[in-house]
């Protein structure tokens, strides 16, 4: 009789056990913990630009690692996967996005201001051609909207809400500069902004 009971009694502590992990388990979902995070920072997801979302483990507890950009901000929020409570998260401004806007806003400005000589400037032909050149040597040959739709075609699936892209100087040279962060992947490049050609291309999983 004792024999039976130390039996029943082993199988019952058993079943706790496989219980009591199971709970230690539970996983509030990758929806649950993106709506968390958006949530925090007062956004939609429409709002929202390079989404990237990951369950990493740290120390036995399951994390979701939320990272997202909303115009010049960048977000990144770690979410507890059992209860979808907010374990850390920090904003960053990106310098670049603000730097980026005012370059194509006085490109505009310059543009706009060279029309007006020209149109101004009929009696002075020299003058106002002298302007037209100034005007385009701020401009670069390919335009940003054509650099997104090379660096977009070779990430299949990926769309201008995963991808960030500006325009930069390196050695005199213009070139476009950003990266695309999709399926869990970040993909770096560079793009020569005078000829249209991809001169760097990395691929990192994250």
């Amino acid at each position: 009789m004792k024999k039976k009971y130390f039996t029943a009694t082993v199988i019952a502590a058993a079943a706790i056990g496989i219980l009591t992990g199971c709970g230690s388990r539970a996983d509030i979902g990758r929806d649950a913990a993106v709506t968390a995070a958006l949530n925090d920072a007062g956004v939609s997801e429409q709002e929202t630009a390079a989404l990237s979302v990951s369950l990493d483990e740290d120390n036995g507890r399951r994390v979701y690692d939320i990272q997202f950009n909303v115009a010049e901000k960048e977000y990144d929020y770690e979410i507890s996967a059992a209860d979808g409570n907010i374990l850390s998260s920090n904003v960053d401004i990106n310098e670049h996005y603000a730097a980026l806007n005012n370059s194509q806003g006085t490109a505009d400005q310059n543009a706009a201001s060279g029309q007006g000589n020209a149109a101004s400037g009929q009696g002075n032909t020299g003058v106002s051609q002298g302007n037209t050149g100034a005007v385009q040597g701020n401009t670069a040959a390919v335009t940003q909207d054509q650099a997104v739709q090379t660096a977009l075609a070779r990430v299949p699936g990926a769309t201008e809400q995963n991808i960030r892209i500006q325009l930069d100087y390196d050695d005199g040279v213009q070139r476009y500069e950003g990266d695309i962060i999709y399926n869990n992947m970040e993909y770096d490049f560079a793009i020569d902004a005078n000829t249209g050609e991809v001169i760097e291309w990395s691929e990192e999983r994250r």
